[in-house]
């Protein structure tokens, strides 16, 4: 009797479950970078609208 289809069934479930973590890590960091980028444009955006009136900083009689 030998062990070779428990050690070969033992490294596919190992490097399946290794592939399954790594590829759930990228699409982790992907939406992250993507949320990322969203908010830059977003803050962007709100910078490049006219600011109101500004407040004036004396006060007057």
């Amino acid at each position: 009797m030998t062990h070779v289809p428990f050690l070969i069934a033992a490294f596919s479930i190992f490097i399946l479950v290794l592939a399954a973590d790594a590829l759930g890590s990228w699409l982790r960091l992907r939406s992250a970078r993507r949320q990322a980028l969203r908010r830059q444009e977003r803050l962007r955006a709100r910078d490049k609208t006219p600011a109101a009136a500004p407040l004036s900083t004396e006060l007057s009689r």
